[in-house]
Formats: structure tokens, C-alpha cells, sequence
């Protein structure tokens, strides 16, 4: 005699296992160890500090232009 099998719990079984296994392979594409996270968002700050200490002009100004000679609009009294 077969052993009696309740199909919805089969079901849901065979689910999980082939959503854990697709969790493993993301782990491997996608993951990154917390080591390596770390290093890489030192890495970009550092960064961030040596483009702010090479920049020019106003920093609030996010164009660039604080130190421009352009003359106002005419309709703008100066």
C-alpha cells in the first residue's frame, strides 16, 4: 500500500525548496560580504571629500557659477 500524501502540504514543501535554492543562488550572484560593503563605502567617501576639497567656487551653489561676471537682466536693477 502507498503511503497517503495530503498534495497541498507536498505542494507547499516543493515550493520552499525551490525558493531556497533560488535564495542560495542569489546569495552567491548578489551578495556581498559585510567586509566588503564596508570598504567599498569608505572608499567612497573618501572619495567624496577629496572631490569636495578640490571643488571651486560656492559649495551651496550646485552649478558652479558663484564667482561668474555675467551681468544681471536688464529688467533686474543690480
Amino acid at each position: 500500500m502507498a503511503e497517503i500524501v495530503n498534495l497541498r502540504l507536498a505542494r507547499k514543501r516543493a515550493l520552499r525548496r525551490d525558493d531556497a535554492e533560488k535564495a542560495d543562488a542569489n546569495r552567491i550572484a548578489f551578495g556581498m560580504p559585510k567586509a566588503l560593503r564596508d570598504k567599498a563605502e569608505r572608499e567612497n567617501r573618501q572619495a567624496a571629500r577629496a572631490l569636495d576639497g578640490v571643488r571651486r567656487g560656492n559649495v551651496a551653489d550646485p552649478a558652479g557659477d558663484a564667482g561668474s561676471r555675467a551681468s544681471p537682466p536688464a529688467d533686474e536693477p543690480s
